[in-house]
């Protein structure tokens, strides 16, 4: 056996060493947390304080648990169990169901959620195409994993304020109905490995002693992405006694939507008082550069992670500052990059060594496409290519279809303008007026959102192109990215990147709707989403490009504003720092102090300076906004938010341009509802007006 200590920092020293007991290690990025729980383990085995067998380390991903076993064999030490949560309680209720249940076996695992999901769906009288089935499937999945049951659901939805793909009540009813499906079926969920593993150690006495006496001492990797259904396990495996090792990084806290939470971790030294808590903070993965940029992004978090913020510390010699670039458009962004990449690429750095990351995953597609034309190979992590996605190539064959049957030369003989057409053939595979909240559905919504952006680009080179012509611009897209999957740059989402590292990191689309993503309301949301940022930047070894484009299409209207995170990072000559020549985004248009929250950064308008909104005109756009929700049968956040609201009547915008300067407004927006809104808006300033006596008329008009 391999001498634990050797080779250690003073921090991870002090991790390995700790007594046996409770102990918390809050690890940054690159800061060697599987180092620490490898040599951990094994100095517990060497001190004779565990045997091998008696240990148990749990972690969330196979690659993670793979990699522990292999250091742990390295390090000479045999015999512990390294696993994820469902792998670890899967083989402990494998052992142990019969002796609960008298001789029954497990049953088998579903292997097709999704069809006992269609089958719960059609009971209820819900959708059954793929991508409402897999928002049926998300919100189960969470619900499980939050410990809530189908009555309920609605309450703790609405509890959370949690923006659900689906109508509550429906998903409520279709989540019981999976659960009598699944019964009959005689089958068990992921989730239900985990629930009846709970059972059979808190309901069964003789299993129970029997489990604690064979392991005694548990180390629990990514402890800030446990969810309740994880720690109630991990509370039926320890039995009282508190013998675990937590490591885990508040900072990194990405997967809330999932039902993860960091109060476990942040609340640890609260449960035990006299554990240890060991900060790790010496970055061996970044250069300088991207450790300050790192630090720099996550200072500005608030909230209950600040608790634990850690400030990591380069050991690494210099590298290139991080490069920010603001483009016209995006296909100028996708370009540009492509070219940097070919550069790289010459110059000697594998195209295994770089990836882009972003956002959404319908963001792929204007990238894809730039490195095919570039010949440059790539890999999409965590997804399909973008031509490969059910939805897509459903669009596509609707969109041939249509094209074969004339459907943009109606009777008259006029042709119908190829955008509109365009539209008209894809609300029948799933293209709404208004963006779902979340999920599947909003995934599928944005894919096909991006077809109608190769549309716009096309009946802006060509005014005479029709549905023929887009079908060919399509498939020449499609064919261009059909290449064999090699080696090559990897495309992924953050989501997808988290607990990978590369070379060279190109953080794309860079503008707030996207980063952080529009539905992120609460405060809450918005420092899940500065959280997801810093897991990008902190992907980065050596280089790294941040970049955003100002317009979604060449020639576009430059309304975007980049991502208010940048604000304070990215130097200040870029020419659309201060959007549209107003106040610097992040800046009170009172006072110029700081704006932070979403109601804030909406409204341009720090707390402390008093509101303009009428009361009457948010009342009037709230009545709206629920009758047109009603005919639209969406919850009436999909039209806009309360915040998007509130700052609409604090702004009153009289125009399009004005509109489209409040975040979370784009195009797609102003054109479903802009005319409405500022009808309701120029009748509130008519009415303010005709209130104010002739002499202040004249000084507004003359201060104005």
């Amino acid at each position: 056996m391999r001498d634990p200590l050797a080779g250690l920092d003073d921090e991870q020293r002090a991790a390995v060493t700790a007594p046996s007991g409770p102990l918390c290690v809050l690890a940054g990025a690159g800061t060697g947390k599987t180092r620490t729980i490898t040599h951990r383990i094994a100095q517990l085995v060497a001190a004779d304080l565990h045997r091998p067998s008696e240990i148990l380390a749990v972690t969330f991903t196979n690659r993670a648990a793979g990699e522990m076993r292999v250091r742990l064999r390295d390090l000479g030490v045999g015999g512990v169990q390294a696993r994820t949560f469902h792998a670890a309680a899967l083989r402990q209720l494998r052992y142990f169901w019969p002796k609960v249940t008298g001789g029954e076996q497990v049953r088998p695992i579903v292997e097709q959620k999704l069809r006992l999901v269609g089958s719960a769906a059609r009971r209820v009288g819900a959708a059954t195409d793929v991508a409402t089935l897999r928002d049926l499937a998300s919100e189960i999945e969470w619900a499980k994993a939050s410990l809530v049951t189908p009555s309920g659901y609605a309450a703790a939805v609405a509890k959370a304020q949690r923006d659900t793909p689906l109508d509550a009540e429906v998903v409520a009813k279709a989540f019981e109905a999976y659960e009598s499906v699944k019964n009959d079926a005689e089958q068990l969920d992921f989730d239900d490995i985990l629930l009846n593993t709970c059972a059979a150690l808190d309901d069964d006495e003789q299993v129970a002693r029997e489990f604690r006496a064979r392991y005694r001492s548990f180390l629990v990797d990514e402890y800030q992405d446990v969810t309740p259904l994880q720690q109630r396990v991990l509370d039926s495996w320890l039995g009282g006694r508190d013998q675990i090792t937590v490591v885990g990084d508040a900072n990194q806290t990405i997967y809330s939507f999932a039902g993860a939470s960091p109060n476990y971790l942040l609340n640890f030294d609260r449960r035990y008082p006299h554990a240890p808590v060991v900060k790790l903070e010496r970055d061996y993965r970044s250069t300088p550069q991207v450790v300050s940029l790192a630090n720099r992004v996550i200072a500005g978090t608030v909230g209950p992670t600040s608790r634990f913020r850690l400030r990591l510390r380069p050991v690494l010699p210099d590298g290139p500052e991080p490069v920010y670039t603001e483009y016209p458009d995006e296909a100028a962004e996708a370009a540009a990059l492509a070219e940097r990449c070919q550069a790289l690429i010459a110059a000697g750095t594998s195209p295994a060594e770089i990836a882009v990351l972003y956002r959404i995953n319908a963001q792929s597609e204007a990238f894809e496409q730039a490195l095919a034309a570039a010949k440059i190979p790539y890999v999409v992590r965590g997804g399909e290519r973008f031509f490969a996605r059910a939805e897509v190539r459903q669009a596509m064959q609707a969109l041939r279809v249509a094209a074969r049957a004339g459907l943009d030369t109606p009777a008259d003989g006029r042709a119908v303008a190829l955008v509109p057409a365009t539209r008209r053939v894809l609300r029948d595979v799933g293209l709404t007026d208004a963006a779902p909240a979340a999920g599947s559905l909003r995934d599928r919504w944005d894919a096909l959102v991006a077809l109608v952006s190769v549309a716009e680009d096309l009946a802006e080179a060509d005014r005479t192109a029709g549905l023929g012509e887009l079908v060919t611009e399509l498939e020449q897209r499609a064919e261009s990215q059909h290449a064999p999957t090699v080696e090559g740059v990897t495309l992924a989402s953050l989501h997808a990147a988290k607990g990978l590292e590369w070379d060279v990191v190109f953080l794309v689309g860079l503008v707030d709707g996207t980063m952080p993503i529009q539905h992120a309301e609460s405060p809450e949301e918005v420092e899940e989403e500065r959280r997801l940022l810093y897991v990008g930047v902190t992907r980065a070894r050596r280089t790294l490009h941040l970049s955003w484009a100002l317009a979604r299409a060449a020639g576009g209207r430059k309304t975007r504003r980049r991502s208010r995170f940048l604000n304070g990072l990215a130097p200040d000559a870029l020419p659309m720092n201060r959007a549209g020549g107003r106040t610097a985004p992040g800046r009170c248009r009172f006072c110029g102090g700081p704006v932070r929250t979403p109601l804030e950064i909406k409204s341009g308008r720090c707390e402390n300076c008093p509101s303009t909104a009428d009361p009457e005109l948010v009342d009037e756009l709230k009545a709206w906004r629920k009758n047109l929700a009603g005919e639209k049968s969406v919850p009436p956040y999909v039209v806009f938010t309360d915040a998007t609201l509130y700052a609409i009547a604090e702004r009153c915008p009289t125009d399009d341009a004005a509109l489209l300067a409040i975040p979370g407004i784009g195009r797609s927006k102003l054109d479903l509802y802009g005319a409405d809104v500022q009808r309701l808006v120029v009748a509130s300033v008519q009415r303010a007006t005709a209130s104010v006596p002739t002499a202040e008329k004249i000084s507004v008009r003359t201060s104005g």
